[in-house]
């Protein structure tokens, strides 16, 4: 089993739902987040996540008046690359080669040209340790 090298807390899918609400937004209400959600769980169901999301580091709040409005801390680069490492040590067994396959497997003719090109350049890149 790999070791898990992701420091940020996992998050659940209604947490991750939130986070894209907040990335697209920019800052929102709870009430702003709920309307935007599918099958919407209730108000204080996305205030009791959004202050779950505060106490992982997500999210930070600004009051408003009466109300509080949420924003995003975590970067949305940052935010992918902590879910790419929780595929990569769920699925994956950490294996960014096991990942690779696996999109270049079936799926490989969706990959476009320039895509298999900027993976070639990444991999190489990769090889000359980062430089």
């Amino acid at each position: 089993m790999a070791e898990n090298h992701n420091p940020v807390p996992v998050l659940s899918r209604r947490e991750r739902q939130i986070l894209d609400v907040l990335f697209r937004r920019k800052e929102a209400t709870a009430l702003d987040i709920q309307a935007e959600l599918a099958d919407a769980p209730s108000y204080s169901t996305v205030r009791a996540l959004l202050r779950i999301l505060e106490d992982k580091g997500h999210v930070r709040h600004r009051e408003d008046g009466p109300r509080y409005i949420y924003l995003p801390v975590v970067a949305p680069a940052e935010a992918s690359r902590s879910a790419l490492r929780h595929v990569l040590d769920t699925f994956f067994e950490g294996s960014a080669a096991g990942a690779m396959a696996a999109l270049l497997g079936d799926n490989g003719a969706a990959i476009t040209e320039d895509e298999l090109k900027r993976m070639e350049s990444l991999i190489a890149k990769a090889r000359k340790g980062g430089k």
